[in-house]
């Protein structure tokens, strides 16, 4: 089995707020260290904007798979069973498509198969 090669960008490209769709899939990758080689994943869907009306409008509402999957929604009486990920807007630096997920996690595999080999990290 071979998976397709491709030049990797140096930085990572998270979604265009404009653009984030409701219903849609999207992945966080955030790193737990300081040489981005820790990540951790998550799997999320676009909830909407301004769900809440006593906070600010510049709000994004990102709710776990799972519990999207069951018919769970922000608000709802169940909401307690599903996890959210309230973001403002210049914060979503951390969310991806699919693809552009990938590479940030090629991009790390680079970096510890360098650090492996013992040469130095750039």
């Amino acid at each position: 089995m071979r998976f397709e090669g491709r030049d990797l960008k140096p930085y990572s490209e998270p979604v265009v707020v404009s653009e984030l769709k409701e219903g849609q899939v999207y992945f966080s990758v955030i790193f737990v260290d300081d040489e981005l080689l820790i990540p951790l994943v998550g799997t999320w869907v676009f909830a909407g904007r301004k769900l809440d009306p006593k906070l600010e409008d510049d709000r994004l509402y990102f709710q776990d798979v799972g519990s999207y999957g069951k018919g769970i929604r922000y608000g709802s009486p169940n909401a307690y069973e599903a996890e959210f990920q309230i973001q403002r807007e210049q914060y979503v630096k951390h969310i991806f498509e699919y693809e552009r997920a990938l590479e940030v996690l090629m991009n790390c595999s680079l970096r510890r198969s360098k650090r492996e080999s013992g040469k130095l990290i750039n």
